[in-house]
């Protein structure tokens, strides 16, 4: 390694994406250059995980143009589909992969892509020298596909500094859920539950963007409708970092009902601001959210939703305890800065 150590991230799409796989990527990249990385950022076609011919070939003129022993680091979303390009290229770079979760653990996908996905990316599992991951949970799912446990580091996202919410003030339980709009986050779960409390008072925000997947939000449109919830459920869109502060600020809750979690990038976001949750049990998150923050429900359980919910909203002294916890977990969640320093260590430590 030299002095300035040089760093090639691959990243499908644009990277300015606002979900938590990108905004990972991007605080990682962004903490590496302030530790004296020279990190170049390249970006795929966002046809990944199913590529086109045509982005398959941009990838290999891509991984052909970076000079000889770079490092060179591929988000998991582009990794997993590009095998034999990798395979061409192992002896020749530094390659290490970054899994936010397997990609044939996503919600939505037909058996034959969920196979074809698997088998890809233990491919492309099996050329890297190393991989990151951001939990323990997502360590055992790697590590599942036949990589060694050793190769595999665990660098847990960072959370900015943030004022604790003020909450709503009002009789009407405010509740917050931040989650582009994909089946795998589960919202027509939360609405099915939602819909058994309509005698409570409550009202939902949703955060997160509503072009990722039309299909899923325009059957969350209708559903809706159907249970008469349009003026108790607002589907806001991305909104401005400003726009999402103040969500935050007047929320008294956050709830989510995702199906998969390779961490909880919103959950700790939750944290950081002591707001109390119900959210589901998958995945990572009763690794990243602590239990006395939190009332976790097994996902896809609408009756598990409306118990956790009606227990917060008939007894508001729930929702305190709840969170005093989240208060106390906001004093331990890491900074962006010491993930972007554990990604150094393990990069050095991989090499």
């Amino acid at each position: 390694m030299t002095d300035e150590p040089v760093l090639d991230f691959l990243v499908p799409g644009d990277p300015q994406t606002l979900t938590g796989g990108y905004i990972y990527d991007r605080r990682i990249t962004e903490g590496l250059f302030a530790l004296g990385w020279r990190v170049s950022v390249h970006s795929l076609d966002a046809s990944f995980p199913f590529p086109t011919p045509l982005a398959l070939t941009k990838a290999r003129t891509l991984l052909e143009s970076i000079p000889t022993g770079r490092i060179v680091v591929i988000d998991g979303l582009a990794l997993g589909s590009m095998p034999e390009p990798l395979a061409d290229h192992a002896n020749r770079l530094r390659l290490m992969a970054l899994i936010h979760h397997p990609l044939a653990c996503e919600t939505g996908l037909s058996s034959v892509e969920r196979k074809k996905l698997k088998d890809s990316e233990q491919r492309s599992l099996s050329v890297v020298r190393g991989v990151f991951v951001n939990s323990h949970w997502t360590k055992q799912q790697v590590a599942g596909y036949g990589v060694d446990l050793e190769r595999i580091h665990v660098v847990p996202p960072g959370t900015d500094p943030a004022p604790l919410a003020g909450g709503s003030g009002s009789a009407s339980l405010q509740l917050l859920c931040v989650a582009t709009l994909t089946p795998r986050k589960g919202h027509a779960i939360l609405f099915d539950a939602l819909a058994q409390l309509r005698d409570r008072s409550w009202y939902l925000r949703c955060v997160g963007s509503l072009t990722r997947n039309v299909d899923t939000v325009r059957a969350l449109r209708k559903q809706i409708t159907r249970l008469d919830l349009t003026e108790r459920v607002a589907l806001l869109g991305e909104v401005t970092a400003e726009g999402l502060a103040h969500c935050y600020e007047t929320a008294d809750l956050f709830v989510l009902a995702s199906y998969l979690e390779g961490y909880g990038m919103v959950h700790s976001e939750a944290l950081s601001r002591g707001l109390p949750l119900v959210c589901t049990s998958a995945g990572a998150v009763p690794e990243t959210v602590e239990a006395n923050a939190a009332l976790l429900v097994p996902e896809g359980n609408v009756a598990g939703f409306v118990y956790a919910l009606a227990k917060v909203m008939d007894d508001r002294s729930v929702l305190t305890e709840l969170a005093s916890g989240a208060r106390i977990a906001r004093d331990n969640l890491p900074s962006w800065d010491q993930a972007s320093a554990q990604f150094a260590a393990g990069l050095r430590a991989l090499l």
